[in-house]
């Protein structure tokens, strides 16, 4: 059974699934960013060591970010790799309300990114389109612990 279709959480995935192969061995995640209806920003994760899909939405988007919705297939990141915190960037531009498809497995973070945003008294709601997310990333989501 599939969960009901989002359009802005389609775009996320759809945008994810351009970071493929360059990636590797990060998950292909997705990022779009939206105002009154509006999507204003795209992202996806690059090579490794560059930016996540969140961070390159937000590189994109000019002005004020308090009315946007963030859509991402997978949690942000909460720790620093080689790569920094997707949480922090997050919280530091302003956005207020994030919509995220899936949890992150990896140890280091799994569910602490949702955790720092909603500390940060940012809105977060799961589990947008999680079975299609689910069929995108899952193959991604158990590679060794080298991603960031």
């Amino acid at each position: 059974m599939t969960t009901p279709v989002d359009p802005y959480m389609a775009e996320a995935l759809a945008e994810g699934r351009k970071a493929l192969p360059q990636c590797l061995p990060n998950p292909p995640v997705g990022c779009v960013l939206v105002r009154a209806g509006t999507i204003i920003a795209r992202g996806h994760t690059q090579a490794p060591g560059r930016a996540h899909a969140e961070v390159g939405a937000l590189r994109v988007a000019r002005g004020p970010l308090a009315d946007v919705t963030l859509y991402v297939t997978l949690e942000p990141c909460s720790f620093h790799g080689r790569t920094p915190s997707c949480a922090d960037a997050i919280i530091r531009a302003g956005i207020r309300s994030v919509v995220v498809a899936l949890i992150d497995s990896d140890p280091r973070n799994n569910g602490a990114g949702i955790e720092k945003l909603r500390a940060a008294g940012i809105a977060v709601a799961l589990g947008v389109m999680q079975d299609q997310a689910h069929s995108d990333l899952g193959p991604y989501l158990n590679l060794p612990s080298n991603r960031q």
